[in-house]
């Protein structure tokens, strides 16, 4: 058995969970903030068994999709005399990180 932590972007979070609901992989769900674009993520706490793993990640590439966003980065400090035009910038935003763990003992109680 292995313990998975799942991060996916906000606009993800509800169609993953559907996709894991449906093939009855049981989660817990904890909202959560990214430190870089400052947006609302999801992460998943999940245990599956040795051969659900494969099934779990299909689940998560299928729910989880990458794309292109364009931000306007926040300008470090500036010397006095100094000027900063900030320009807006692609990023690939989405997808999923993924953290597996492995579990030496599961008791539900």
């Amino acid at each position: 058995m292995k313990l998975f932590i799942i991060i996916v972007q906000q606009q993800d979070a509800d169609g993953l969970a559907g996709l894991m609901r449906d093939a009855d992989i049981r989660f817990t769900r904890i909202d959560s903030a990214g430190g870089f674009l400052q947006q609302g993520n999801v992460t998943f706490l999940t245990g599956v068994d040795d051969e659900r793993i494969g099934e779990l990640m299909a689940l998560i590439k299928r729910g989880a999709t990458t794309r292109v966003q364009m931000v306007s980065p926040i300008p470090a400090m500036l010397e006095p005399g100094e000027l900063a035009v900030p320009y807006p910038a692609e990023v690939q935003v989405g997808g999923a990180t993924i953290f597996g763990f492995d579990v030496e003992r599961f008791e539900p109680l």
